[in-house]
C-alpha cells in the first residue's frame, strides 16, 4: 500500500497533537533502548529522540516511501529500519508508536507481542485513531459499496481492528502491564470546508481503497466522497473532532 509523505502531511500540527499528550505518559531516563513502530516520515522519531537524551531509537516503517524522507534524519541515536511492526523482535526498554497499529489486524494477539516485546520496569506507549464510526469513515465504507466501486473493489471494505480502551486495558494487565494509562480523547480540529476534510482522510484513511481501484475510477470515488461531505458540511469553517486512544503500559515480568 504505498504512503504519500506529502499528502499525509498536509495536516502535520493536527496530526501529531497527540504525540504530546502520548509523551507526557512516558517514564524518560537517559540511555534508553527504544523502538517507535510505524514511524512513518521520521518526524516524531526525531523529536522522540531529543526528548529521550542519550538514548538509542530505531524507528521501523514497511513503507519505502516514508523512510526515504525519515532517512534523511538519521543521526547519531536515530536510524530507520524497513519492517513489519507486527513482526520486531528483541527487548526494549520503551515500545512507542503513534498512530500505526490501527493498520495492523487482530489486536487480541498484536497487544500481547507488544508487551513481550518490553523489559521488566520498561514501557509500551501507544497512539492510535478510533475515529473509525465517524460520518467521514463511514462514508468511504458506503461508498465502496456502491457501483461501480463495489465491483471493481471484489466488495472488499477494510475492516478496523481497534478494540475499546476497556479490552486494552485487560489485555495489558493479562500480559504483564501494571501502572496503566489507557484514555479516549477527541481532538477538535477546525477545517476551512468540507473538502479539507475529504484532503485529511485521503492521506490516510481513504489509500487502501485507492489503491485496490483502477486509476479510472479514483477521481470519481473521490468526487462522489466530496459530495457526500460537502451536504453534511454545507459551509465552512469546519469542525472535524477526532477520537484517539492513548494508553500506556510498564511491564513488570519477564517475557
Amino acid at each position: 500500500m504505498p504512503w504519500n509523505p506529502e499528502q499525509y502531511l498536509k495536516f502535520q500540527r493536527e496530526r501529531f497533537l497527540p504525540f504530546d499528550d502520548l509523551m507526557a505518559l512516558i517514564r524518560r531516563r537517559p540511555g534508553m533502548q527504544v523502538v517507535d513502530l510505524g514511524c512513518g516520515s521520521g518526524e516524531l522519531t526525531a523529536r522522540l529522540a531529543d526528548l529521550l537524551p542519550g538514548s538509542d531509537v530505531v524507528g521501523i516503517d514497511s513503507s519505502p516511501e516514508m523512510l526515504e524522507r525519515a532517512r534523511t534524519r538519521a543521526r547519531r541515536g536515530v536510524r530507520f529500519e524497513v519492517g513489519d511492526l507486527a513482526e520486531v523482535e528483541g527487548k526494549w526498554d520503551l515500545v512507542f508508536s503513534h498512530a500505526a497499529i490501527h493498520w495492523v489486524g487482530n489486536h487480541e494477539e498484536l497487544v500481547p507481542r507488544l508487551m513481550g516485546l518490553v523489559r521488566p520496569g520498561g514501557q509500551l506507549a501507544v497512539q492510535l485513531p478510533s475515529n473509525h464510526d465517524h460520518m467521514t469513515h463511514r462514508a468511504i465504507e458506503e461508498i465502496a459499496g456502491e457501483e461501480p466501486f463495489r465491483t471493481a473493489l471484489g466488495g472488499w471494505v477494510r475492516r478496523v481492528p481497534v478494540l475499546t480502551i476497556a479490552r486494552y486495558a485487560d489485555l495489558l494487565h493479562a500480559h504483564g502491564g501494571r501502572e496503566l494509562t489507557v484514555l479516549e480523547k477527541v481532538y477538535p480540529h477546525e477545517l476551512p470546508d468540507a473538502d479539507a476534510v475529504a484532503e485529511w482522510t485521503r492521506g490516510t484513511t481513504m489509500v487502501p481503497y485507492l489503491d485496490r481501484l483502477p486509476e479510472r475510477l479514483r477521481n470519481e470515488f473521490l468526487d462522489r466522497y466530496r459530495s457526500r461531505l460537502r451536504t453534511h458540511w454545507q459551509q465552512g469553517p469546519v469542525f472535524y473532532g477526532f477520537r484517539r486512544i492513548l494508553f500506556t503500559a510498564t511491564q513488570s515480568r519477564n517475557t
